[in-house]
């Protein structure tokens, strides 16, 4: 049997190993924001629950999601929203087979980013 020095060796490449590349990180944006959306759908029920539960809760619960806190969770939620709407839609694209070559996923990818600036403020003033 051959001698494997396995001790004083690494398992497997890690984040030390690779250069961050635009690619990757908006894959990982996806997936953030998607689980930050969870935070602002909890926001959107709990004022549904609010109108329901009467006039004196309803006040309280929209203070909090009207304030300006409530303002910038929800304005970063829907920018959050745009993103992930446009990286399920690169995805899309993908899934067809075209795209995949290194040059076109880092447009996508800036596309997704510009995008979903663009969108939100359209969003945003429309509102």
């Amino acid at each position: 049997m051959a001698d494997v020095n396995r001790g004083n060796r690494p398992l497997s490449p890690h984040l030390q190993v690779y250069r961050p590349q635009l690619n990757s990180i908006t894959s990982i944006l996806v997936r953030i924001t998607g689980t930050a959306m969870i935070v602002s759908a909890v926001l959107l029920v709990w004022w549904m629950v609010g109108v329901a539960s009467g006039e004196a809760y309803f006040a309280y619960v929209d203070g909090l999601v009207t304030s300006l806190l409530g303002d910038v969770v929800m304005s970063l939620s829907v920018l959050g929203l745009w993103y992930h709407a446009l990286g399920g839609l690169r995805h899309l694209i993908w899934d067809t087979g075209r795209g995949l070559d290194p040059r076109t996923a880092d447009k996508m990818g800036w596309a997704m980013l510009g995008g979903s600036v663009v969108l939100t403020v359209i969003t945003l003033l429309a509102i």
